[in-house]
Parts: C-alpha cells; sequence; structure tokens
C-alpha cells in the first residue's frame, strides 16, 4: 500500500465515535469491513487500496462501532441496525452523499441495511460473501464463526489465537502476514466481547428484491462463515445481479485473489 491515508474521527448519535480513513479522489467508493476479532477497514482492505485510487476513486475506510479506532461500547447488542446508522451518520457529515457500497461479510449486510434504510444512497453494490441473509442461527453454526466465537470470548485470548482466526478466513493460509495478526491483535485487546456475544443480525433474504442498483458478488467455494449458497438468494431475487465464485478460496476473495477482484470490481464501476 503505497497510498496517503487521511483520517478523521465524527461522534454520532448515541455519543459514539466513528472513525474514517480515506485515500485519494473522485467518485466515492466506501469499504465496508466485516466483524473477525481485530478487524478495521484499512486492515481489511489494504490490498485494494492503491487499485482504486489509482483508477480515479476516493477509497473511504470506516472503522465500525466496536472496530478499528471507533468506540468499542460494552454491554449493548451489537445489531446491524446500530452498525448502519452509526456507519451512515459518520458517512454524511464526511461528506458522502452518495456511493458505491463494498462490503465483505458483516459488512455486506450493513451495505444492504443501508440502501434498503435510503433508497439510491449505494450507486452500485460490491459484496464479498456478505453476511445477513440468513438467520443468525445458520451463520453461528459455521463453523468459522463458532471457532472465531469460541476463541475470542475465552479469557485467554493470545496472538496465536488471532492467528488462527485471521487463517480461518482463507483456503490458503500463506495469505497471512505477521504484520496482518500482529496488527488485529493489537486492535482485538482492546475490544470487548459483547461486539461477537451480543451481535444481533437479522435475514434480509425476504427483502433483497428491493435493492435497485446493479450489484456484483464475489464468493469462495472453501468459505467456512458465509455459506456460499447466498449467492443464489440476489441472483433469484434482485432485479440486476451478478457473482463469481472461486474454488480453494475463503473468506477473503479480496485478500486471496486480489487482481482479480480489483480488476473485476473496477471494471464493473466504470461498466
Amino acid at each position: 500500500m503505497k497510498q496517503d491515508i487521511r483520517t478523521k474521527v465524527y461522534s454520532v448519535e448515541g455519543g459514539y465515535d466513528i472513525m474514517i480513513a480515506e485515500a485519494g479522489s473522485g467518485p466515492a467508493v466506501v469499504f465496508i469491513h466485516g466483524s473477525g476479532p481485530g478487524a478495521s477497514g484499512v486492515s481489511n482492505f489494504k490490498q485494494n487500496i492503491d487499485a482504486f485510487v489509482e483508477a480515479g476513486y476516493r477509497v473511504i475506510l470506516p472503522d465500525l462501532i466496536g472496530y478499528g479506532a471507533s468506540s468499542k461500547p460494552e454491554g449493548i447488542d451489537y445489531t446491524l441496525q446500530l452498525f448502519t446508522d452509526t456507519l451512515y451518520d459518520a458517512l454524511k457529515q464526511h461528506g458522502v452523499d452518495k456511493a458505491v457500497l463494498v462490503g465483505n461479510s458483516l459488512g455486506g449486510g450493513i451495505a444492504i441495511q443501508m440502501e434498503l434504510d435510503h433508497p439510491g444512497y449505494a450507486e452500485k453494490l460490491i459484496l464479498m460473501a456478505p453476511g445477513c441473509i440468513e438467520e443468525r442461527e445458520a451463520y453461528f453454526a459455521m463453523p468459522g464463526i463458532a471457532k472465531m466465537v469460541g476463541d475470542f470470548t475465552s479469557p485467554e485470548f493470545s496472538v496465536e489465537d488471532q492467528r488462527k482466526l485471521v487463517s480461518n478466513l482463507v483456503y490458503d493460509a500463506s495469505a497471512i502476514t505477521d504484520e496482518l495478526v500482529a496488527e488485529r491483535f493489537a486492535v482485538a485487546k482492546t475490544q470487548p466481547k459483547d461486539v461477537l456475544a451480543r451481535m444481533r443480525t437479522p435475514n434480509l433474504a425476504p427483502r433483497l428484491g428491493e435493492l435497485k442498483p446493479q450489484i456484483l458478488g464475489f464468493w469462495g467455494l472453501n468459505d467456512e462463515f458465509c455459506p456460499a449458497s447466498g449467492a443464489q438468494h440476489f441472483l433469484a431475487a434482485c432485479p440486476d445481479a451478478r457473482f463469481m465464485t472461486f474454488n480453494k478460496v475463503g473468506h477473503w476473495v479480496q485478500v486471496e485473489r486480489t487482481p482479480e477482484f480489483n480488476r473485476y470490481s473496477i471494471a464493473f464501476l466504470h461498466d
């Protein structure tokens, strides 16, 4: 990553702070990260920033509530509506009145909810193994999420636990660097257990037909967090959706197939 990253913190309803990083200039593309321990906007998408900036886009990388450098309240339910409302408030304060929304996992669910709540806000949607399209119990039965919740909520959560959790996100663990593990562990140590233990997400599948923007989706067939069969929900319900699937790829298509993800996504935005 060679781009200069600018950061700003916004106070949103509830008294929470949301940090937004950005690079480049041009039409806004908001990258919304997922829910793994230690996640942040820059950490999750650092391999994608340069390509989008060089293609002429303003890359916006928020840290969700409970993650990164944003507020991490304890003793609350982390609901999809909380994630969506606090992010939308911060984006509006940041001057983002319309954007392409790029969401991975929980971030995909947030992108969907944001467009449902504010029709027309998303110019296009790029979704990588999006969450919130199955019942919550279906996700917590997935092997990757079961391991993640079990390890993270343990009082002895260690850097080696962090390495195992991040490695579960990919098919080939060689994609995981020591730097990434250390960066995410530093954040994970500051997170309350509630961020996973009290996460509450609805099943938005019945509302997917309401999404009007064009959708480009990606899914790894070896995903242990969100079942790849979820792509069919979009293909059956949405007016304009296309999904690409990859064998020998896990939950992080944008990491394991970075050049392809960047190329196909930028071509979709230029179309």
